[in-house]
Order: structure tokens, then sequence, then C-alpha cells
């Protein structure tokens, strides 16, 4: 791979970048793609199938064959609550592929008895979000049903283009969730992002259950995600 090629695509996964480095096989040309670039069909439809499947591959486009290599950044979930749900939800994800951190600042909640393995952190969103922020390639999902904790990390999520946000919650609930995010600065577009009630309508009764149907609806929203805009 040319050199410049390279230092493109190690600067997009430093920066937790999706890229794909395309090979115009017939001219043995390579050149590095980011999302968000854009390109003119009909590569560029090829191109987006490719950055929402994650899988590599070769095309033929008018005469020519290009060799598609994807390189996405690893999917993550950030869950806000040390709870029931979070303990099924934290061994789902990692079969599914996913990398999963727990967040809350209740220690009576988050200790290691109850997510042995789990990446748990004891502290208040707002402090952990400082220097591990969220991006487009983060599901969050908040399950504490406590505001306190909830609301900043659903506003932080929104305004950073979280491919998925879920809030648990009845809709009574979420509709004074909803008056607290526009006073967070929220606008109503963004927060008719928010999956709320969390997951998909399986009829989840159980933590696991509910934990099952919200992975479920994580993975569906990543693989029918927006692209980034260009630019």
């Amino acid at each position: 791979m040319q050199l410049e090629a390279l230092a493109k695509l190690n600067a997009a996964r430093r920066d937790r970048k999706a890229a794909i480095v395309v090979t115009d096989l017939s001219a043995d040309k390579v050149e590095v793609i980011l999302e968000g670039d854009a390109v003119p069909d009909p590569l560029g439809e090829e191109v987006a199938k490719a950055f929402r499947s994650g899988k590599a591959g070769t095309v033929e486009l008018q005469g020519r064959s290009f060799f598609l290599n994807v390189h996405l950044p690893p999917p993550r979930i950030v869950v806000i609550g040390a709870v029931h749900i979070s303990q099924a939800l934290a061994r789902l994800a990692p079969v599914a592929g996913y990398d999963l951190t727990i967040i809350d600042p209740r220690t009576a909640f988050a200790t290691e008895e109850r997510f042995d393995g789990v990446e748990l952190i004891a502290d208040w969103p707002e402090d952990v979000l400082k220097d591990r922020p969220l991006d487009a390639y983060t599901a969050l999902a908040a399950v504490t049903h406590d505001p306190k904790i909830d609301d900043f990390p659903l506003s932080e999520a929104l305004k950073a283009g979280c491919f998925y946000v879920g809030a648990l919650g009845s809709r009574k609930t979420h509709s004074k969730r909803v008056e607290r995010l526009k006073e967070l600065g929220r606008t109503d577009n963004e927060i008719g992002r928010i999956a709320a009630p969390i997951g998909l309508d399986i009829g989840a009764a159980s933590p696991a259950e509910i934990a099952l149907a919200t992975l479920a609806q994580i993975v569906q929203a990543f693989r029918r995600r927006d692209l980034v805009a260009a630019g």
C-alpha cells in the first residue's frame, strides 16, 4: 500500500472513523475512502453498501474490477446503569461482537461481584465521558430510571451522533424526559432518535428478555444506520 494511503488509514483507525481501501485491480491503484467522502456512482453505491455491511469483496463496475477492504471501528455499547438488564446485556454483547462498558456512580450497584469480567466504571457519566467521548460507532443504553444519571449521557449521545440511543421507561416517563432534554439544548429531531421504551417489541418481561430485545435493536440500528455526511 502506498505510504500516503497507509497514513490516511492509520489516522482513521486512531480517530475511530470508518475507511475503505479501494484497489483498482485493473490499474493497480489504491485509494482510501473515509465514511462521508463524496464518491460518484456506481462506485459510491457499492462503497455505501460496504460501509453498512462491514464486509470486504470485489465488485465489477463498467468493465473494471475493484477490491473493497473495509475497516470499521469496533462498535461498542455504553450502558448507563449497573442493573439486572445490564448484567444480561454484558453476557450477550460479546457474542454479537460488541465491546461493552457500564457506567454507574452508585457503588452499591456497580460492584465487581455483580459484574465480574465486565468493564465497569463507578463514576458519574459527566466525568467519565470527558475522557472517553461517545462517537458514531457507539450505542448508548440508559437504564437507571434516574434523570440525574441518565439525562446527561443521553444528551451527549444525541449530540455525538451515536448510531443507537435507547432509554428504559414508559411513554409517560419518556415524555418528561423529552422536556428535560430540550432544556439541555437537544432538538425535537435529535430526541426523536431515542428508542423509548428501549428494545424491539418482542413482549419482553424479564431483565434477560429486555437485554435481548435491546441488543437486537442495537444490531438493527447498526446495520441500517445512516452513514456520516460528507464534510
